[in-house]
């Protein structure tokens, strides 16, 4: 079972490095998908999680503001965006077992979305 908290942070002088590091964090968030989606319009190849790695640490060396986050977090930033794009690829691709109405012998080769 999981638990969850939920925290509200107030603007104050203490959770000043807190907001930056949250505002640099989607940040590198839009930055990865904005490269994956250019990625693939050029090459119709899909982006894996390691060279999307790769590129940041190069990234980090000419936005130096990007250094200002853990690369933990940045690892766990491509994480969930790898995660999140086989997730959706995974589940919306697929083809459907329904058979279309009167032929029972072939099914039918529509592509469905799944809804859970």
């Amino acid at each position: 079972m999981k638990k969850t908290l939920c925290f509200k942070l107030y603007k104050s002088k203490k959770n000043k490095c807190l907001h930056k590091k949250i505002d640099l964090g989607s940040q590198i968030y839009n930055y990865s998908i904005a490269l994956h989606k250019r990625f693939y319009r050029l090459y119709k190849k899909y982006l894996n999680k390691y060279k999307l790695q790769k590129h940041l640490t190069k990234t980090k060396k000419r936005k130096l503001h990007f250094k200002n986050l853990e690369s933990q977090a940045i690892q766990d930033i491509t994480d969930r965006i790898d995660r999140s794009y086989k997730l959706f690829f995974r589940n919306c691709l697929r083809e459907s077992s329904f058979f279309q109405r009167g032929d029972d012998s072939k099914p039918s080769s529509n592509i469905i979305f799944d809804e859970n």
